[in-house]
């Protein structure tokens, strides 16, 4: 509302004392906090004047978390993965028996993604003032949110709505990201609503009582076992399923969603001399510093453009900034034949390949670049 009013050149505004956090961020208006009506008229009769509520100054506040990609044991090419989708924005689906650390990895991502610029704080905060989901004593949503709805989520509690349309777990994640366990389990109602959010990155809910958007620009982050017992491909344990049972399980994923998730990942078991080995894992900082670089790269490219990092590149400007040289374009035509991948796959490679080059700070795309982003289709 305070954001409303100042577009509409309203210069000041009394608020609920209770609300006094959430509207004391500067700006840009005079924002005074009350108690009841005769607050207000003591401050219009200059009785007793009001002090404009001021919030501690949040918008340049570096984000900390009490988790670390240290904590993880091996898992190299995981990380890798994970890493090039904080790098370009990439959704991405883990698949791995139980344990083998997919959970674990995917609550590690907000901590290697670049800190929120304080227009991302105030959209993010926007939103959960809305959902009446800003926490108590807190004034701005400043760090990456991460949201995990449970697989027994419906479809609107995911994309939002109501009677009184209201935002949902995706709209609640924007600039953020959605963590999806158990991906084939949540039902086929509520996953098929993320395809148009995915692909826009909006949210667009009619009821009677209106129509209204929500934005949803999120990084979805899916995980599931490879079978329905979770040991199919298993080093030492064996899988009990039919092959019914597994093709069962994974028709639960429709190939249109499949097709939205840039990246797909095997997350191995891992080995007792990893768990057990005192060799120090690579810290969160240490790989944000590599994203911060790649998306910088990217910040520089699209100054001119609505698009934020590589992986919302459209069709044309996918074309304009994927040009691979002669010997790196032999590579994906070979892989699009025997792979039968469709167009908005060898668009998502492209990408893919486009964010591993910047993050590598290389100007062309080269077939190394492209060969390790088949890698993870």
């Amino acid at each position: 509302m305070l954001i409303k009013a100042k577009e509409s050149k309203i210069h000041t505004v009394f608020i609920p004392k209770g609300n006094s956090l959430e509207g004391g961020m500067p700006i840009g208006i005079e924002v005074l906090p009350v108690a009841n009506v005769f607050d207000v008229i003591k401050h219009l009769t200059g009785e007793k004047k009001i002090l404009p509520a001021q919030s501690e100054n949040l918008i340049n506040t570096p984000s900390f978390y009490d988790v670390d990609f240290a904590d993880v044991k091996g898992q190299s090419e995981a990380k890798r993965a994970l890493e090039i989708a904080a790098a370009g924005g990439h959704n991405c689906l883990m698949i791995g028996p139980p344990g083998s650390g997919k959970s674990m990895l995917a609550k590690r991502i907000p901590t290697i993604l670049p800190d929120m610029t304080f227009d991302e704080k105030l959209e993010t905060t926007n939103i959960y003032s809305i959902a009446g989901a800003i926490p108590e004593g807190q004034a701005l949503i400043d760090k990456r949110p991460f949201r995990s709805p449970h697989h027994t989520v419906s479809a609107q509690a995911l994309t939002g709505g109501g009677a009184n349309p209201r935002p949902g777990e995706i709209s609640l994640a924007h600039n953020g990201v959605i963590f999806m366990d158990e991906f084939p389990e949540f039902d086929r109602r509520a996953k098929e609503s993320m395809r148009q959010p995915l692909e826009d990155s909006v949210v667009n809910i009619s009821r009677t009582a209106g129509s209204v958007s929500y934005p949803s620009n999120v990084m979805l982050i899916a995980a599931m076992n490879p079978c329905p017992c979770g040991y199919y491909g298993h080093p030492t344990r064996e899988c009990h399923c039919t092959a019914a049972a597994k093709k069962k399980y994974m028709d639960k994923v429709s190939g249109p969603i499949l097709d939205r998730i840039d990246i797909h990942i095997e997350v191995a078991p891992v080995e007792y001399e990893q768990l057990s080995g005192k060799a120090n894992e690579e810290k969160s900082a240490a790989i944000k510093e590599r994203v911060n670089r790649a998306r910088e790269i990217q910040r520089k490219r699209f100054e001119s453009t609505s698009v934020s990092c590589n992986a919302k590149m459209t069709p044309q400007i996918t074309k304009d900034y994927c040009v691979l040289s002669p010997s790196a374009n032999k590579l994906p035509k070979a892989s699009f034949k025997k792979l039968g991948l469709s167009a908005r796959a060898y668009d998502k490679i492209l990408r893919i390949a486009r964010t591993i080059a910047d993050l590598k700070g290389s100007e062309s795309i080269t077939v190394d670049h492209i060969a390790e982003a088949l890698q993870h289709r």
